[in-house]
């Protein structure tokens, strides 16, 4: 499992939001956001690049915590 951390969560419709952008790349799969540690954690069942995903999360309305 890989786990990035995401800045700007504060209710579950964020934690939706996040959870929907990821597990809609292609690769990604078992997507779990956590609103408590502001944590996504997934498994990749190909490469996916860190820029992508991060591109996604901001997409989405929040940021990644480098």
């Amino acid at each position: 499992m890989k786990s990035i951390k995401i800045k700007g969560m504060s209710c579950q419709h964020c934690v939706m939001a996040v959870t929907k952008a990821l597990a809609a790349i292609d690769g990604m799969e078992n997507v779990h956001v956590d609103l408590k540690t502001s944590t996504a954690t997934y498994e990749e069942t190909k490469p996916v690049s860190a820029s992508l995903i991060a591109e996604t999360i901001k997409k989405a309305g929040y940021d990644v915590v480098e």
